[in-house]
Formats: structure tokens, sequence, C-alpha cells
């Protein structure tokens, strides 16, 4: 018998706020665009292995509904940075993935980071043909640290 995967219920916090005020599609995206280890072979197969710290980094894609509370929090997040730069906080947060083996049993894949900056202001548009997109703020939040625990 093969197993099986069944997930939902994850939760998104950062700074200790869950983020609930969330879009469709993909609500959060959580990647790591930077290999952890930078792998070299030389002459008579002789190889080098050199750790690459920019692999701790990872970088959270969130879409939040525009006009939000989130939204209004994750904006206001963005100027205290832009505001003053030396004084602003960065974010810590928790992405917990809950994986189930179908017989009840729940195992939780934390994604735990540090460091955290919204890297960009969210787009906007105005759509006359229905286009749900425009209700959506897509933020993107780089963070220095990130490790992944089951």
């Amino acid at each position: 018998m093969g197993s099986v995967s069944l997930t939902g219920k994850d939760s998104i916090i950062l700074d200790g706020r869950p983020i609930v005020d969330v879009g469709d599609g993909d609500v959060a995206n959580l990647e790591f665009p930077n290999d952890i280890v930078a792998v070299k072979t030389g002459k008579n197969g002789n190889s080098i292995y050199a750790f690459n710290a920019t692999g701790n980094m990872s970088t959270l894609t969130l879409r939040v509904l525009v006009g939000s509370a989130d939204d209004k929090w994750l904006n206001s997040r963005f100027y205290e940075y832009k505001n003053d730069p030396p004084a602003f906080i960065t974010f810590d947060a928790s992405f917990v993935k809950r994986a189930g083996d179908g017989k009840g049993n729940i195992a939780p894949i934390t994604y735990t980071m540090s460091g955290g900056i919204i890297t960009r202001l969210p787009a906007a548009k105005e759509n006359a043909e229905g286009d749900t997109e425009q209700a959506v703020a897509v933020y993107t939040i780089s963070f220095t640290n990130a490790d992944r625990s089951l």
C-alpha cells in the first residue's frame, strides 16, 4: 500500500501576527533562490565543496486582500523601514505546513525565518472585466535566515 499526504490548515505568522486576510491561488509561496553548497570538480576528479551563506536566504510571497487589516499592517511595516531604515526591526516569521498520513497522524513541517524585510510595494490594477487580481496585494518579503524542521 502506498503512502498518502493530506495537507491543509497551514499557518503563516509574521512577528507573532497570524496572516489571515489571504486571497486566492498560491496565498503563500516560500522559495530558496540560492544553493546552500557550491560544488566544483577539477582535474583528476578532485572535488571542492564550499558552504554558500546566501543559501540560507528565502523569499516569501504573500497574496493578501487589498485594503484588509493584513494589507494595512504590511504597508505600515514597509513605511517603517522607508521612513527610518536604521531603526527598522526586521521580521521574524514561521510558515507551518500540516501534513496528515491518512491514519490521523499529523506531521507539522515548520519553516522558521528571520531577518525579513519587504523588498517592494505591491502593484495595483483596475479592470472592468471582472479580473479578481485587482483585489489582491502581493508582498515579497526576503529573509536572511531560514530553517526547516519536521
